[in-house]
């Protein structure tokens, strides 16, 4: 069984976020957590066993020297924050939310110690894309990269099932249709988001070392830094 250990995840109300949330509190070994952001959960959303164990910190990304994020000295940084240019309303706000907030609150959040940094990035992702989206995820995973974590995991999910978005998003409708039907066949395409926030749970509790074979997880390095990347399947595998 893993030690105790302590977790920040920053974007909990995203929906890969709020399912991590529950997995964290719900899990023996996370016997403390955070949940800082913008907006926090709100109560009535919570399981039980919150009570006594969450800590809600509402925090001003423009601000991040007044948010305190260090003072948990945090075991785990879980960094699940993200959005879409259609969201954020001009590519400037989006690299601003997708990249220079995530970096900023994990280098935040980074302590004198062996710490843990776990984030959700996307199917791939390339600092060279041409596509803003996915230049995004790979630009912002090479910062986090640079940050020296002990130990930095990135997860690259394809496509997400079981999501619940105010909006209505055909082209993610259509694409779902396709990758259900080819993840009958492999597990490469698909992973529910309850799934996917399990397997990362599962990460942060064992860690890179920890990793079982069939995950196949890669080893990358970048400017020097070592980092280690979960794709789709392997999170599938993680989460059974």
């Amino acid at each position: 069984m893993s030690s105790p250990k302590s977790a920040l995840i920053l974007g909990a109300t995203g929906q890969t976020g709020r399912h991590l949330l529950r997995e964290l509190i719900e899990s023996p070994t996370f016997t403390r957590v955070c949940e800082a952001g913008r907006r926090v959960t709100s109560q009535e959303d919570l399981p039980l066993q919150a009570s006594g164990k969450l800590e809600q910190k509402v925090i001003d990304f423009e601000r991040l020297d007044e948010a305190g994020l260090k003072e948990g000295n945090w075991d785990v940084v879980f960094v699940t924050l993200g959005t879409t240019a259609r969201l954020a309303g001009s590519q400037e706000n989006f690299t601003k939310i997708d990249k220079e907030y995530v970096v900023n609150a994990a280098k935040a959040a980074k302590v004198d110690k062996d710490q843990r940094l776990i984030y959700v990035s996307v199917s791939m992702a390339n600092p060279q894309a041409s596509a803003l989206y996915l230049r995004s995820k790979g630009l912002t995973e090479q910062a986090l990269a640079e940050l020296g974590y002990k130990d930095t995991i990135f997860f690259r999910p394809l496509m997400l099932s079981n999501v619940q978005r105010p909006e209505t998003r055909l082209g993610e409708i259509a694409a779902i249709g396709v990758t259900t039907l080819l993840s009958w066949f492999s597990p490469r395409f698909q992973i529910g988001v309850d799934k996917l926030a399990k397997s990362i749970r599962i990460a942060g509790e064992q860690g890179t070392s920890g990793l079982a074979s069939r995950v196949q997880a890669t080893q990358n390095n970048w400017g020097g830094r070592s980092f280690t990347v979960i794709d789709n399947k392997g999170s599938v595998f993680l989460s059974r």
